[in-house]
């Protein structure tokens, strides 16, 4: 990714961080016999695709990360222009299907299709929504053409991401638009301040050194442009954001961002941590201790209080077209 404008930090934020912040389908009983580890439930469709929880904790923290992405991108659901509403949308890992419920209430004349490997959305959900339990690295079978594809973070959880394109590509009608948007790890800071030593700088690292151990890289949006490219797909945008760890800096915007990004990784710390910290190094986790995870995290949580470490994620919108 090319460099974007670094963010100033606002030196006069209180050392408090605590004052800064004020259709739904017939599935197999096998596909809800959710794996149980350590307190919390996972998917038990495709049983390792997918490494954070499937539980309500988590549903609700991705509800709430919904709402940052909206506040990132001032309220626009997508970043990709539409000068009409498509008529087929396909939610490619849909989650708890929020995103595919906003933009059919958005785009009533739309038909909006979610997918994802655990049946977690609502059972009342607008007249024009469909959601259906599969695994996208699987073979698509789709049988008509979509006009709009939105697949969000699926960073960690797509091991080919050029044949995810190929199946995007065939997928969309000519003239069709695909947008991704993911986060980047590990984190990182403009001026230094997060340094090797820190916590955050250590699990960020090992989070992304355990993922690309299972051939899941958390960085792949480094490479979304080239690949589209190398796919067919033209008139490619990036959009470029980014996430403080905490209310750090000087632009409201940001701060704002930070204080949600926060809440939102504090949250996530947990779910994303334990499958892949804790499992052994045969089933390709780091094979650590839950007590030695939660030491760490323990450290990390104090390093998102303190406003002088101006870490952040990098998140990036990529949206391309096929051609006519």
């Amino acid at each position: 990714m090319t460099t974007i404008t670094p963010l100033a930090p606002d030196d006069d934020a209180f050392d408090d961080i605590n004052d800064t912040i004020s259709d739904t389908t017939s599935l197999a009983s096998s596909i809800l016999a959710y794996r149980q580890e350590n307190g919390r439930t996972y998917h038990a469709y495709k049983e390792g695709a997918y490494v954070l929880p499937n539980d309500q904790i988590e549903n609700e923290r991705l509800d709430l990360q919904h709402n940052l992405l909206l506040a990132t991108f001032d309220g626009k659901l997508h970043c990709a222009p539409l000068t009409q509403s498509p008529a087929r949308v396909l939610d490619a890992g849909c989650g708890t299907g929020i995103w595919s419920i906003d933009f059919a209430d958005e785009h009533p004349d739309s038909e909006v299709t979610g997918v994802d490997l655990s049946p977690i959305q609502p059972t009342f959900v607008p007249p024009n929504v469909r959601f259906y339990v599969d695994d996208l690295e699987d073979d698509w079978t789709f049988t008509t053409q979509f006009d709009f594809i939105f697949s969000r973070f699926m960073t960690g959880s797509i091991r080919d991401f050029p044949r995810y394109f190929k199946q995007c590509y065939d997928s969309l009608a000519p003239g069709g638009t695909l947008e991704l948007i993911d986060i980047v790890y590990p984190i990182t800071s403009d001026d230094g301040s997060l340094k090797p030593e820190h916590a955050t700088h250590k699990w960020s690292h090992l989070l992304q050194e355990a993922f690309s151990g299972n051939d899941r890289p958390l960085n792949t949006a480094l490479k979304y442009k080239e690949q589209l490219a190398a796919e067919g797909f033209v008139d490619i945008h990036e959009v470029k954001e980014k996430w403080p760890i905490s209310p750090w800096a000087l632009d409201k915007k940001h701060k704002q961002l930070g204080a949600w990004a926060r809440e939102n990784a504090l949250q996530a710390l947990s779910a994303l941590s334990l499958a892949i910290f804790t499992r052994s190094k045969e089933q390709r986790g780091l094979g650590w201790s839950v007590e030695e995870l939660d030491a760490l995290l323990a450290d990390v949580k104090k390093e998102f209080s303190d406003l002088t470490i101006h870490g952040y994620w990098p998140i990036c919108s990529v949206y391309a077209k096929k051609p006519e």
